[in-house]
């Protein structure tokens, strides 16, 4: 017994040097400071099929995986926080959070507060009703569901004033639509896609919407990034190099797909901030 006990102890040493070993040959591809050295830490918003958390705390969505995949480029692992998406750039502001998930857009006002990343994909501003309304005249009157973040949200407030209401997520906007609280809804062309795929929504078209200049948003598909901390540099590099390479070897593309997504969404142009 006490020579298998020797044994034992023996394989156990061996297999902790063999991950200790594992994990000292893992060399990032650059060098930068997160919120807590070891991880990237996520304000993880809920925006299927952007970003959701699993039963055991896990960051999923496309987002989510693309987040994986930077983090194996770079030695670290991934933390995610949920938090609403009203409040996911203040913990980027605040230090709490090195980056958020969530469909966010490349725009000129996140800028002025936050890095953004080399573009991940691009996403249209859709409209989902049951009348397959596609235009912003064919909304005056109506009760109007957004999603809190959206990037056309102040401009819709502009045009639309109390008629136009802000949800925390998709999901809560697209309940109240099918209960009839809100006659249509504004929100990324991908999220209802994915929705009437696991059989929700029924009964809503979901259209892209026609450009209108009332609303920047519907002149030029958003460009989706990491929002990251301004003055973190180093970080902002990395992410921008990691991206490109996810681009090149067709790894993002492979994402959208895997969430029922157009590959040619990976297709972004060059980084444009909307104004």
């Amino acid at each position: 017994m006490k020579t298998f006990g020797v044994i034992l102890t023996a394989a156990a040493m061996v297999a902790g040097f063999s991950t200790f070993a594992q994990a000292q040959d893992c060399k990032p591809k650059h060098s930068f400071s997160t919120v807590e050295a070891g991880f990237i830490t996520v304000a993880a918003t809920p925006y299927a099929p952007y970003s959701l958390i699993d039963a055991a705390g896990v960051l999923q969505g496309i987002d989510g995986d693309i987040l994986a995949e930077i983090a194996k480029l770079e030695c670290l692992k991934i933390k995610a926080i949920p938090v609403d998406g009203g409040a996911a750039i203040q913990y980027i502001i605040g230090r709490k959070a090195d980056t958020t998930t969530g469909d966010w857009y490349r725009t000129a006002e996140r800028a002025r507060v936050v890095y953004l990343s080399a573009p991940l994909y691009v996403d249209q501003m859709a409209v989902y009703s049951k009348e397959g309304f596609d235009s912003i005249g064919q909304m005056d009157g109506k009760v109007i569901g957004s999603t809190a973040g959206n990037l056309w949200n102040a401009d819709m407030k502009k045009v639309f004033g109390d008629n136009v209401k802000l949800y925390p997520n998709s999901v809560a906007m697209q309940q109240d639509l099918m209960a009839g609280r809100v006659d249509l809804g504004v929100d990324g062309e991908s999220i209802g896609v994915v929705a009437q795929q696991q059989g929700q929504l029924k009964g809503i078209k979901i259209v892209t919407i026609k450009p209108d200049p009332r609303v920047a948003a519907t002149q030029e598909a958003g460009q989706g990034t990491f929002p990251l901390t301004k003055s973190n540099t180093e970080m902002g590099k990395a992410f921008d190099e990691d991206i490109e390479a996810l681009h090149k070897d067709g790894t993002i593309a492979k994402l959208l797909v895997k969430y029922g997504l157009n590959e040619s969404a990976a297709t972004t142009g060059e980084p444009r901030l909307i104004k």
